[in-house]
């Protein structure tokens, strides 16, 4: 299956995640493409792709707070043709914030919303990958068998 992963990272937290993501899924036997969101364009973002991992850090107090690379395409989500593409989100986050890793959720009420299908609930890691490894493998693991 054709799988893209697209990710807004910037202290390289969610970029490492996406990267191991990347690999894990690749090993499986899938063909990966890893897009950073900053070299991304919404028009038809998704064609061609059997599935799609959307992955964005975030923080906030009063409201969630995206990456602005990945903010910047999600302002233009209409167009990425998520309808009938299986989805998942996953991001990485301060949990001393209120909306700890609150993309996660918006991201995914957009695609639900545009006909995607959510494969997993979405994964929130307080950090790195090096310091959550074992979820972020687990939880990819669960993507490799919805896929």
């Amino acid at each position: 299956m054709k799988i893209l992963i697209v990710y807004g990272s910037t202290t390289g937290n969610t970029a490492g995640i996406a990267e191991a993501l990347a690999e894990r899924i690749g090993n499986a036997g899938h063909d990966v493409t890893l897009l950073n969101a900053a070299d991304a364009s919404a028009e038809g973002l998704c064609n061609g792709y059997d599935a799609a991992l959307f992955g964005c850090s975030a923080w906030g107090t009063d409201e969630v707070e995206m990456q602005d690379d990945f903010n910047t395409l999600f302002e233009n989500f209409d167009a990425i043709g998520a309808s009938g593409k299986k989805a998942a989100c996953f991001a990485s986050g301060d949990s001393s914030f209120e909306h700890f890793c609150g993309a996660v959720d918006v991201i995914e009420n957009r695609l639900s919303g545009l006909g995607a299908v959510i494969m997993e609930e979405g994964l929130k890691v307080d950090g790195d990958y090096s310091g959550n490894k074992d979820d972020v493998d687990a939880w990819c693991d669960r993507i490799i068998e919805d896929l």
